[in-house]
């Protein structure tokens, strides 16, 4: 099969979503969605003795869930990807000493829901592998520790701070035909805009999801029109609001927009500040809650723009500004 790129992005026609598992921390269950996941931890440590390895507990019980949802075993498939924000994409490279079968990291930041289920999406539309299997996963205090300050520090945070969510997500990919399918995808370039701030990640990442949906519409000839709702993947309030700006100041008409940083939490009432980030805002959501409605028809096609701030510790303490990205997916129900 032939597969050829229209600028940035591509149409997909045989790849489906066979299946997923959710597992979100103690914040996220308690918010509007928390009903929409398949399990919830209800402490930080979940039993283990360092916060890292709660997160790789979680991520295997999305596995599990995920696979165990098909009938299906560690070596029944083709290829395993995975991401998360830990140095060397700590939690799912540990993790995959577990499985029996060919494991790829893949590194975008946040945007690592996108980029895994797009990167799996071309392995199976080119006929290579038959079922590929996605993992993301994201805690709240192994990613503060690692970008800002521990937990137990008690720093003062910001306004324009967003709140790593704590979660793992897993989904299946099969070129077995499904009631939701991969309709398009479009590939993000790395955008900088100047900022630095480490503790506001909306803003930096803001241009770099204007970039991606811009070259989404004009390679597929849409518009906001065509998805019953376009989300981005962790923007939260601060950015969102900037995008929505950016958008309008070129004429863009933005209808049925929302961001899954805001989505995630009750934003009047619990302390996530501007709203959530990390790898597991946009795949909860995403898989968690509109996944469900493209399986009931409840919508016919969305949009996920998850978007990542590639900084690193190292570089934000030499001065250095923040690149950022987005990749996009666009899922649709089969009719």
């Amino acid at each position: 099969m032939s597969l050829r790129f229209l600028g940035n992005s591509l149409k997909i026609n045989h790849v489906y979503i066979k299946s997923s598992g959710t597992v979100c921390g103690p914040l996220e269950h308690q918010g509007p969605l928390g009903a929409c996941f398949d399990k919830s931890i209800q402490d930080y440590h979940y039993g283990e003795k360092s916060f890292e390895k709660a997160e790789r507990k979680m991520l295997r019980d999305a596995l599990d869930i995920c696979l165990k949802r098909e009938h299906l075993k560690y070596k029944d498939i083709d290829l395993y990807l995975g991401s998360d924000l830990m140095n060397q994409i700590t939690t799912v490279h540990y993790l995959a000493r577990e499985l029996p079968r060919p494991f790829i990291g893949v590194y975008g930041a946040c945007s690592g829901f996108a980029l895994s289920m797009a990167t799996a999406a071309l392995f199976i539309e080119a006929g290579f592998m038959e079922k590929v299997v996605t993992m993301v996963s994201s805690h709240n205090a192994t990613a503060e520790r690692q970008y800002r300050y521990p937990v137990e520090y008690g720093a003062q945070k910001r306004e324009t701070t967003t709140f790593t969510a704590t979660g793992a997500v897993s989904t299946l990919l099969s070129s077995q035909p499904q009631p939701v399918r991969v309709e398009a995808l479009t590939l993000g370039r790395v955008i900088d805009y100047s900022q630095n701030d480490v503790n506001d990640m909306g803003r930096a990442m803001a241009p770099a999801a204007f970039d991606t949906l811009m070259n989404h519409f004009q390679d597929l000839k849409r518009s906001f029109h065509d998805y019953d709702l376009v989300v981005t993947g962790d923007l939260s309030m601060y950015g969102h609001q900037i995008l929505k700006e950016m958008l309008l100041r070129h004429k863009v008409d933005v209808v049925h927009y929302n961001d899954c940083g805001c989505m995630l939490y009750d934003l009047s009432s619990q302390e996530v500040f501007q709203g959530g980030s990390g790898c597991a805002c946009s795949a909860l959501v995403t898989m968690g809650s509109l996944y469900p409605q493209l399986r009931e028809k409840k919508m016919k096609r969305i949009l996920v723009v998850a978007t990542g701030a590639l900084l690193s510790p190292m570089m934000t303490s030499q001065k250095e500004s923040i690149p950022c990205v987005a990749h996009a997916i666009s899922l649709e129900a089969v009719e």
